[in-house]
């Protein structure tokens, strides 16, 4: 059948047996049923398997169930067990059942025989889970057989129970806090006597299939539910990156390559879809490329070709000279160009998004002696290799530092992408000031070293060795978890607002609880030596930026204050004019704005022209907004700013004349033609050119 292809495909399977029989359903007055407990963990453990973007299969099955459906029930055997799901990808659909169609039953079943439907199915790896309060009837005869089955097929089982396996815990309250109790079953009055003929069936299990190991298998819904938040991780396959390593050009030994750490992102599957039909192929998406002209003129996607932006003015690339821009390579290489002290090697250098460890080709001898003998010589030396590195002939090349890396199972070395010369980013800070007062007392130092000490994340345990609190390779991403659970919310609950982020993820990068115990001591003490005091803020003098803000408007606000309010005195009389400082800001941002080629800013531009004009008039200085517009005028045909200049003149912006200002040299007759001057030198330019 088409599900026995898939379940064969599949490298590995988990089959979810879940208790729903009428026991399930009791509960101490206040305290959540264990039906509900046990249904939280199935959607745990199918979503773990949903986002964990592999091809291992899932399924469901049920016992103690009104109605019978599997393919053993027959002559009254298997009855009330119903598979729910067969062994297929899990999916949100499965999600959305458990949630909607996952109902607690009327009657008991056998918990173990739920175990012999899955056998004869052929996986690498197979493990059943199995959740119920253990107040069933057991098939204690057909013990010997299941467990030497489940032996022999190389199946794994797991126990999750309401309450914990160890008699003293359940005394104590089970250690699992609020929750279910032992008495899940029997309110008040501990277990009953099926729940304690199945904890000593399930010892008897578990031991006989992994000894005392197997005890760690039992589980409790709490404490599952706990483990389980985090979503399982991406399963990622190595790789491998076969190559050559050349050390010269007589030198070559067979290698592979792994990516040990890279950054992970989150695989991108967002689509457009209808808003009312949630259906993707409701939605057809069509690009149309126009010109920006007033018609908006359609053109086809043939007659477009790249352009690289490249500051105001864009660089036309057809697809042939993108390919030829590309650098070519000779193709893979991972080639030695030299070595050098790994201390030479700064640590903030290391850049990339990846390590690689590079191992001897596999089944090669010779390669394996010559990379150990190169990677023992490095490490002996404490040096490191200098390696040119390509992916393959289309990709670029890096230069990198490969580390010896020698462990007690394997040795291999450690590529690390190292900068190149535009990657280097150089800051200039002013030195510290060397003035005693600032250097800190003994006392001071010793306080700072008592609260780096009591921080250090890493601690001696009772045989001396070191043991890290926190550790960051096991902190799951939060992005990603909190993505899942929003995915998973709105694809169960498409209505509901999405939920808070659970408490756990947010004190997944919380320092640890012990260090922020230990530090306190330690930061009172910092306090306490290194006094703060209130410093009275002086009154600064406000700046043009301050006063008027950025914008162009305000610019030129700035501009007619200046103009206004500062004047030069000297032996002559009083002489008000424009400050070079407003001009030189104001002709700046005009600079700025004619940098973008569009009308809008072109109007912008003028706005600050005409405020300029305006203002130099008043004040009787003519000299500088003539020089500017002449030099404006003289700079319009390299840039290209003929339709610019068309704008200026339909605002009739002109020179300022000797009737207007008396310094300026510019006639009436002179500052009117000006404008229209360099339209007719282009006219000209372009008969001459016919």
């Amino acid at each position: 059948t088409e599900t026995t292809e898939m379940a064969r495909a599949a490298k590995s399977a988990l089959v979810l047996c879940m208790d729903v029989g009428f026991s399930m359903s009791n509960s101490e007055p206040g305290q959540e049923p264990p039906f509900e407990q046990a249904k939280k963990v199935i959607q745990k453990f199918v979503q773990r398997q949903v986002f964990a973007e592999n091809k291992d299969e899932v399924g469901l099955v049920l016992f103690g169930t009104d109605g019978t459906k599997n393919r053993l029930a027959k002559d009254g055997q298997y009855e009330n067990i119903t598979v729910h799901r067969h062994l297929m990808m899990p999916d949100f659909e499965l999600l959305e059942e458990i949630e909607s169609e996952l109902q607690p039953g009327g009657q008991q079943a056998d918990c173990i025989l739920p175990v012999t439907l899955q056998m004869g199915k052929k996986f690498e790896r197979l493990n059943i889970v199995l959740l119920t309060d253990l107040n069933v009837q057991t098939s204690a005869d057909q013990l010997d057989v299941i467990i030497n089955s489940l032996k022999k097929a190389g199946i794994t089982l797991q126990f999750f129970l309401p309450f914990p396996l160890d008699g003293e815990d359940r005394a104590d309250g089970g250690g699992d806090g609020p929750g279910p109790s032992a008495a899940s079953a029997r309110p008040g009055k501990g277990l009953s006597s099926q729940q304690t003929q199945g904890l000593e069936m399930v010892k008897n299990i578990m031991t006989s299939l992994e000894e005392e190991d197997g005890l760690e298998e039992v589980h409790t819904f709490r404490d599952a539910l706990e483990k389980l938040s985090i979503f399982k991780r991406i399963d990622r396959r190595p790789m491998a990156w076969p190559c050559q390593l050349t050390i010269g050009s007589s030198l070559t030994i067979r290698i592979v390559g792994y990516k040990a750490v890279t950054e992970e992102k989150v695989k991108k599957s967002w689509t457009i879809v209808d808003a009312q039909s949630h259906q993707r192929d409701d939605v057809k998406r069509e690009t149309v490329y126009c010109l920006n002209d007033d018609d908006e003129t359609e053109v086809q996607k043939d007659d477009t070709i790249q352009g690289f932006r490249y500051g105001s003015d864009i660089v036309p690339f057809s697809k042939v000279d993108e390919d030829q821009m590309k650098y070519k390579s000779d193709g893979k290489c991972f080639s030695v160009l030299g070595f050098t002290k790994q201390e030479l090697i700064r640590r903030h250098q290391f850049m990339g998004s990846q390590v690689v460890k590079v191992f001897a080709a596999r089944d090669d001898e010779h390669a394996a002696v010559a990379l150990s003998a190169l990677i023992r010589a490095l490490d002996s030396l404490k040096m490191a290799a200098i390696v040119r590195y390509a992916y393959d002939r289309r990709s670029n090349p890096q230069v990198g530092a490969a580390f010896p890396c020698i462990k007690e199972k394997y040795e291999c070395l450690l590529y690390v992408q190292l900068p190149f010369m535009e990657d280097l980013r150089q800051f200039t800070f002013p030195m510290l000031e060397n003035n005693k007062k600032f250097t800190p007392s003994e006392s001071q130092l010793s306080a700072a070293d008592a609260l780096i000490d009591s921080m250090m994340l890493v601690e001696k345990d009772e045989d001396g060795e070191s043991v890290d609190v926190f550790k960051v390779n096991h902190i799951p991403n939060p992005q990603f978890q909190r993505l899942f659970q929003c995915l998973h919310h709105r694809g169960v609950n498409p209505d509901d607002p999405l939920p808070p982020v659970e408490p756990w993820l947010k004190r997944a990068l919380e320092r640890p609880q012990a260090v922020s115990a230990r530090c306190q001591a330690p930061l009172q003490d910092v306090k306490t030596k290194f006094p703060l005091k209130v410093v009275v803020k002086k009154k600064e003098q406000k700046t043009s930026a301050d006063v008027f803000g950025s914008s162009v408007e305000r610019l030129v606000l700035f501009l007619n204050v200046s103009c206004r309010f500062c004047c030069w005195r000297s032996g002559f009389d009083d002489h008000c004019f424009v400050t070079l400082t407003a001009c030189q800001q104001l002709t700046h941002r005009i600079e700025q704005l004619l940098g973008n080629r569009s009308p809008e800013y072109y109007m912008k531009s003028i706005a600050c022209i005409q405020a300029f004009r305006d203002q130099s008039v008043s004040s009787g200085n003519a000299e500088l907004f003539n020089s500017y517009m002449q030099s404006l005028k003289r700079s319009v045909p390299d840039r290209n700013l003929q339709e610019f200049w068309d704008l200026l003149i339909q605002d009739a912006l002109t020179l300022i004349s000797k009737d207007e200002v008396d310094g300026s040299t510019i006639s009436k007759q002179d500052a009117n033609q000006v404008p229209t001057a360099f339209c007719s030198l282009q006219l000209t330019r372009f008969k001459k050119s016919i």
